[in-house]
């Protein structure tokens, strides 16, 4: 597969998009068919190696996976229309049980997080409960600069989520969401896919639109803080500001201004951009 793009409707709202932006991930439960979960699995029983690239010749890989109906029209969302299929397939393919072999870290080549030039896609083809070692991910933590070397030294972090899922599950992340493999009890194979797919348009506020949206009342605050108080939501809201195409420039103005006011009721529109006023 060599520079194919595609196209669909978007599935993601303002506030699913926000979410996104917040999180830095988004995870599909169980989207892809049985069917086409046990061909993956036995292809790549027959392709054990790190990069199975012959799997993205395969048209009921590229339908069944790729082009998912729900996982496409979020990567539409995010990445507009026409956005590149992968070009290269990883699996990180273990045989369990197995210890902990990997510290939290951002894959090589990780950007600044305030704007979204591609995604970094995970799919389990088989179920992967937390018996069988799933990735687990920090939410927020794309929003933190950070080199390898000053991460992989951590433990356990209390608000770490492991991506426990059924067969068929896809979770869409922001590339320099920190991330690690955990260790696994069960036994058996577990497959899990990783690829990319990459913007091809300039970004636009063009998913699922609700004309009404007041983003006074859209709370940009992530769940998880990871950041110094209230600085996550300006980073969220520059992110979402960018996806939206209003430029690079974003202008927090200070104390209680937009986003810090968003959400919590105030009648003050002070920094609000223009374009999402």
């Amino acid at each position: 597969m060599i520079d194919q793009t595609y196209d669909c409707e978007p599935t993601l709202t303002d506030q699913q998009v926000i979410e996104f932006c917040q999180k830095g991930f988004l995870i599909l439960e169980g989207v892809v068919s049985d069917e086409i979960n046990r061909r993956v699995s036995d292809f790549m029983d027959e392709h054990s190696h790190l990069e199975p690239v012959e799997i993205l010749a395969e048209d009921w890989f590229v339908e069944g996976v790729l082009k998912n109906p729900q996982a496409a029209g979020a990567v539409r969302s995010l990445l507009g229309k026409n956005f590149k299929l992968p070009m290269i397939m990883s699996n990180h393919r273990v045989e369990c049980p197995r210890t902990l072999s990997c510290g939290w870290h951002r894959d090589g080549g990780a950007i600044d997080a305030t704007r979204l030039e591609f995604l970094q896609v995970f799919y389990y083809p088989q179920d992967t409960p937390k018996e069988m070692g799933p990735t687990e991910l920090v939410p927020s933590s794309h929003l933190v600069r950070a080199k390898r070397r000053f991460m992989s030294h951590y433990g356990n972090i209390r608000v770490g989520v492991k991506t426990a899922a059924p067969a068929g599950s896809i979770f869409i992340t922001h590339y320099s969401i920190w991330h690690r493999a955990t260790s696994s009890t069960g036994s058996g194979i577990r497959n899990l896919l990783k690829y990319n797919y990459w913007r091809t348009v300039p970004p636009q506020r063009d998913w699922v639109v609700d004309p009404s949206t007041d983003f006074m009342k859209m709370k940009f605050m992530p769940d998880v803080s990871v950041l110094e108080k209230w600085y996550d939501s300006i980073h969220v809201a520059r992110l979402f500001q960018w996806l939206c195409g209003l430029g690079d420039d974003f202008e927090f103005k200070g104390g209680q201004s937009w986003p810090i006011t968003a959400g919590g009721g105030y009648n003050t529109t002070e920094g609000l951009p223009p374009g999402l006023s």
